[in-house]
């Protein structure tokens, strides 16, 4: 299984153009924020003091989450064309069991996510911190971290379950466009979950990306929304959570743990999906083989 990993990570970082096409939405969420998605959201909230040391870490909970999405999409692209040129049955020639490849697929596509999220995370620190004196903090190093890892994983088995149902690269550059453009709006960075229609907020509400978006933002906002907010009511400070996505609404707005938990429910939920689809495509390959 190490081989057919190192295998993975060659061919995903050997291509300058797969991996720029894989941060394609983070770079567009990052690059609308700068041009006007700043100031349009500032606009609504010029009675908050400090905003822009809020919109910052806000925006890259929300990118972090877009490209968790969308690198862990494009690794395991890999694997629809292994099985549309043919690799997958010479692969199994090699007497790995179909197990073992599919899970070498998970493995390196966690790996490059990690990779991926905490070279964007480096990329905007250092961006805020030079052009708005953000403060980057130390503690949040490792809750970041942890939360990269489960953002990985959670973003490579949906993606696992949704381009197993993919066959040919042709499709795939579909999914790839429609993933890269769904990302933004599912991770509300283009629009505040607050301002999108209610029919709209429930369909988000169905899928981890909020819950994911909002895990990253409660971590970096603690401490700027504690400065922003120290003079305002309990109430206040909840609506703008809810507004902004930092805490989903179910009964009361999510926190960090239960964020966590629901993430890892959606996890085994989709994991046990694979398993099934899996077992059918195995017989499916093994009877072609």
């Amino acid at each position: 299984m190490v081989g057919l990993i190192k295998r993975n990570l060659r061919l995903q970082f050997n291509s300058f153009g797969g991996v720029s096409l894989s941060l394609m939405g983070a770079i567009i969420s990052f690059v609308l924020y700068l041009v006007f998605l700043r100031q349009s959201i500032a606009s609504g909230l010029s009675r908050v003091p400090d905003l822009k040391q809020i919109l910052d870490p806000w925006l890259m909970g929300g990118t972090l989450t877009i490209t968790a999405i969308t690198t862990t999409a494009n690794s395991l692209g890999q694997m629809v064309k292994d099985r549309d040129n043919g690799a997958l049955r010479d692969l199994l020639l090699t007497r790995p069991s179909y197990y073992h490849i599919q899970g070498a697929y998970v493995l390196s596509t966690i790996l490059i996510g990690i990779v991926m999220q905490g070279l964007v995370m480096t990329f905007m620190s250092l961006y805020f911190s030079l052009m708005d004196a953000m403060t980057f903090r130390l503690d949040w190093v490792l809750p970041i971290l942890i939360v990269m890892i489960l953002s990985s994983v959670v973003w490579t088995t949906v993606n696992m379950l949704l381009l197993s149902f993919i066959n040919n690269v042709d499709s795939l550059s579909k999914f790839n466009s429609i993933i890269g453009t769904a990302a933004g709006f599912f991770a509300c960075v283009y629009m505040p979950i607050g301002l999108i229609p209610t029919s709209a907020q429930w369909l988000i509400e169905f899928t981890p990306a909020p819950y994911n978006a909002a895990l990253f933002r409660q971590i970096l906002l603690k401490d700027p929304l504690n400065n922003s907010f120290k003079n305002a009511t309990p109430a206040v400070l909840n609506d703008f959570k809810e507004s902004m996505g930092i805490g989903i609404n179910i009964n009361g707005l999510t926190t960090v743990y239960s964020n966590i938990l629901l993430l890892v429910g959606f996890t085994m939920i989709t994991i046990i999906a694979i398993l099934i689809v899996t077992n059918i495509l195995k017989r499916g390959v093994l009877k072609r083989h």
